[in-house]
């Protein structure tokens, strides 16, 4: 009966991502919950939030915005049609390694498959090799798993550290990104709505508007005035409505106060407005 109390307390929690084991999902799995889980490994974005809301998994980590690259603008989407929560942030160096079977050389190399965004990320590196076919493929660690599986000679996957270690292959160029100071922001995600948990500094928001003039400038204005920090707004048509558009909108604060207010305000002037997530900030402004 002992046993079973605590297995039952210490059930390791199930954290979905999108991609496999050795991915930068993989990674912020990692570092944000610092302890044993259970992953599950998802191919799409959509089947992963999917299997958040019917409850087969815990917890969520979904890619939303690259500091190169910009908005993953149907991650916005998804969040918002399945209603799930964020609760949380991590922000990830994102580090570009060249990897193959061991023995290998650059020399050796005859093609590069990997994730579009990893191919353009890596653009300048390419331009010095151009005898290197680049094909395009769904996810970075997965390439990496079918050359180790294979044992593919003349195939290089462009990949993280930790998918070398887990596909037992070499890196033969690290940091072969153009911009070096390259960062994704991955927001964690629950089923369930937002606790009572007060201790939070950052909120994700949504909300809609007319396309009319001056519509966005007041409620930009409410946020100044009420001392709130926007780090990020996305909008998005709403396709159902011509000439009206979704806003996505990120917030910090120093005063819960200041927040609940800007809130109270901006849920009369906007239309369907909704809280996605409130939660710590886990970077400096």
């Amino acid at each position: 009966m002992v046993s079973k109390f605590r297995d039952f307390f210490f059930m390791k929690k199930n954290i979905g991502i999108q991609g496999i084991k050795g991915s930068f999902h993989h990674i912020v799995a990692n570092n944000y919950f610092e302890e044993d889980i259970n992953l599950i490994e998802y191919l799409s974005f959509e089947e992963l939030i999917l299997n958040l809301f019917n409850d087969k998994i815990d917890y969520a980590i979904m890619a939303i915005e690259n500091s190169t690259a910009g908005s993953i603008i149907p991650n916005y989407a998804l969040i918002d049609e399945y209603r799930v929560n964020i609760v949380g942030e991590y922000y990830l160096q994102i580090t570009h390694n060249l990897i193959a079977l061991k023995g290998q050389s650059i020399e050796d190399i005859k093609e590069v498959q990997s994730h579009p965004m990893a191919l353009l990320q890596c653009r300048d590196f390419f331009k010095d090799n151009v005898d290197i076919v680049l094909i395009e493929d769904k996810d970075t660690a997965q390439v990496a798993k079918k050359i180790s599986e294979n044992k593919i000679k003349g195939l290089g996957a462009i990949a993280s550290d930790l998918a070398s270690k887990i596909y037992g292959l070499d890196i033969i160029n690290d940091n072969i990104q153009t911009i070096k100071k390259n960062q994704t922001r991955f927001v964690i995600l629950q089923k369930k709505g937002p606790t009572k948990n007060l201790n939070f500094n950052k909120a994700s928001v949504k909300f809609e508007l007319d396309h009319k003039r001056g519509s966005l400038a007041a409620i930009l204005n409410v946020l100044s005035d009420c001392k709130l920090n926007l780090t990020k707004i996305q909008s998005m048509p709403k396709i159902q409505t011509p000439w009206r558009y979704s806003f996505f909108v990120d917030v910090t604060f120093d005063k819960l106060e200041d927040y609940f207010k800007a809130k109270s305000i901006i849920e009369i002037m906007a239309k369907d407005f909704k809280v996605l997530g409130e939660y710590k900030n886990s970077k400096d402004d």
